[in-house]
């Protein structure tokens, strides 16, 4: 990590996300060898989604999600939560006192039975965007129906 000091702006900024990504990747590999997990079906595709998840929302590339980074992501999904609820939120996936959500954390979340409240928050979301898609190309219009 000391190797991104030398750098300044983006390469910094590119480091930084490519050793978060490679974190992640290992983390993602002790899910896969788990064999809890093992019978989970589409694994591979599902870690990978979750991670791009995740990346988004860890902000700061330290692999965990703050509550700061949180409270940024439910109010990005249109679900603000007062600080107690973030707090909560927290404590709930994390399944005791903590300040931040690890990668393991939020992974046993999405895969496992519990129904959490952000994991809900989250499936939510991805089911908005799936409705959003257009089917099919635009109408095409003349210049006169132009606004």
């Amino acid at each position: 990590m000391n190797q991104t000091k030398d750098f300044q702006g983006g390469k910094a900024f590119g480091l930084l996300k490519v050793e978060q990504e490679e974190r992640l990747d290992r983390i993602n590999q002790q899910f896969l060898d788990d064999p809890k997990y093992s019978s989970d079906e589409d694994l591979l595709p599902k870690l990978e989604a979750f991670k791009k998840k995740y990346l988004e929302f860890d902000l700061n590339g330290d692999c965990n999600i703050d509550i700061m980074s949180l409270k940024r992501m439910l109010e990005k999904l249109g679900v603000p939560k007062t600080h107690l609820e973030l707090k909560k939120l927290i404590i709930e996936v994390a399944n005791g006192p903590g300040e931040t959500i690890s990668y393991p954390d939020f992974l046993r979340m999405m895969l496992g039975k519990r129904s959490a409240i952000l994991k809900m928050i989250l499936m939510y979301e991805e089911k908005n965007r799936e409705q959003e898609k257009p089917m099919a190309p635009p109408a095409k219009k003349a210049i006169s129906e132009l606004p």
